[in-house]
């Protein structure tokens, strides 16, 4: 990354030679003016209000205009005279708790780059210090003609720092608050707690401008003639007087579903139990437990069956046995009745 700025830390007595790099960068679109009827690009010119001549830039200076409307000259060797210390010097003055700095102050961030092996060593030992002691730098420093307020802080193992406004340029918040006592309930806290705890955390790595990309995108089709169709527009109901529950309750609901979470909003509620068809498929419904206990008691009547079945055989075995008894007799004396007509012939 290119430095834009080339000097040294003052820690003490110590002296760290550094380079200022930007750790920001703009991504925002940028438009020209034209000319709506022929599409000629409208350009700014500086024109002196004297001789209404166009003026070069080697031939501008700056001056400061008096109350009473007289300019006063002000060169750059005039500005180069002034004793500036922290012209070429970021001057650490103090360590502090980084909750003492009002993030109102915060402007612009920048990296700071050891400049050189030489400033390796002092660059460490200042990072190392600001990570163990949990404390900000606040130093002061020069950069575009005017003296500065920075913080210097630890990202990752880079020193970084913010410009601060000075205190006396942050404005008083006077007139901003709601005017009148506004009350509000603890219902409509709880409300605002249950939404915040939904929504929860983000990975700020994952928000991107969707603005930007829409103008992209809109710009890529009107290059490649494409029509473009308006985008729908959702109403948000800005400036409508709501109901302040119904609208926090649905809030939470819609930031459960919008995090796949719509499956908790029936959490305690029982489910509806319907009967279940008979089919004509393999499959046989559950027994429900009237069927379980109609079959318990058919239980006895079909053990009376069995009993009434095993004595049923029982009375057919002894017919049976009955009539082998009588046939076996009636065998014998038909023999012994032969036997004796023999005899009497003989």
């Amino acid at each position: 990354m290119r430095s834009i700025w080339n000097g040294a830390i003052s820690f003490g007595l110590v002296s760290i030679p550094i380079k200022l790099v930007n750790a920001t960068e703009n991504h925002s679109i940028h438009f020209r003016q034209i000319h709506l009827a022929d599409g000629g690009r409208i350009r700014y010119r500086k024109v002196c209000e004297l001789d209404e001549e166009e003026v070069p830039g080697g031939e501008i200076g700056k001056a400061y205009e008096d109350a009473d409307g007289t300019m006063i000259p002000i060169t750059d060797e005039d500005l180069a005279q002034l004793p500036l210390p922290t012209a070429k010097t970021i001057e650490i003055v103090a360590f502090v708790p980084a909750d003492q700095i009002d993030p109102l102050q915060m402007d612009a961030a920048y990296y700071l780059s050891a400049n050189g092996v030489p400033a390796a060593k002092p660059y460490t030992l200042l990072r190392e210090a600001l990570k163990r002691s949990n404390k900000v730098a606040v130093a002061k420093y020069a950069l575009r003609g005017r003296e500065r307020l920075g913080m210097l802080r630890v990202v990752d193992d880079v020193i970084a720092m913010h410009g601060l406004l000075w205190p006396d340029e942050i404005r008083a918040p006077e007139g901003v608050a709601p005017d009148g006592d506004v009350t509000v309930r603890d219902a409509e806290l709880d409300l605002a707690d249950a939404l915040m705890d939904t929504l929860g955390e983000v990975d700020m790595d994952s928000l991107h401008d969707d603005y930007r990309e829409a103008v992209e995108e809109l710009i890529a089709a009107k290059a490649s003639g494409e029509t473009v169709r308006p985008a729908e527009s959702g109403d948000t109901g800005g400036g409508k007087v709501i109901d302040l529950i119904a609208a926090l309750e649905n809030s939470v609901q819609a930031a459960k579903k919008s995090r796949g979470e719509a499956g908790d909003e029936g959490d305690g509620e029982m489910a509806d139990v319907h009967p279940i068809k008979k089919t004509s498929g393999k499959s046989s419904p559950q027994p429900t437990k009237k069927s379980t206990a109609a079959a318990k008691k058919s239980t006895p009547k079909s053990t009376g069956a069995k009993k009434s079945t095993s004595t049923t055989k029982k009375a057919t075995a002894k017919k049976t046995t009955t009539k082998k008894q009588t046939s076996s007799s009636g065998g014998s004396g038909t023999k012994k009745t032969a036997s004796s007509r023999k005899r009497t012939s003989a």
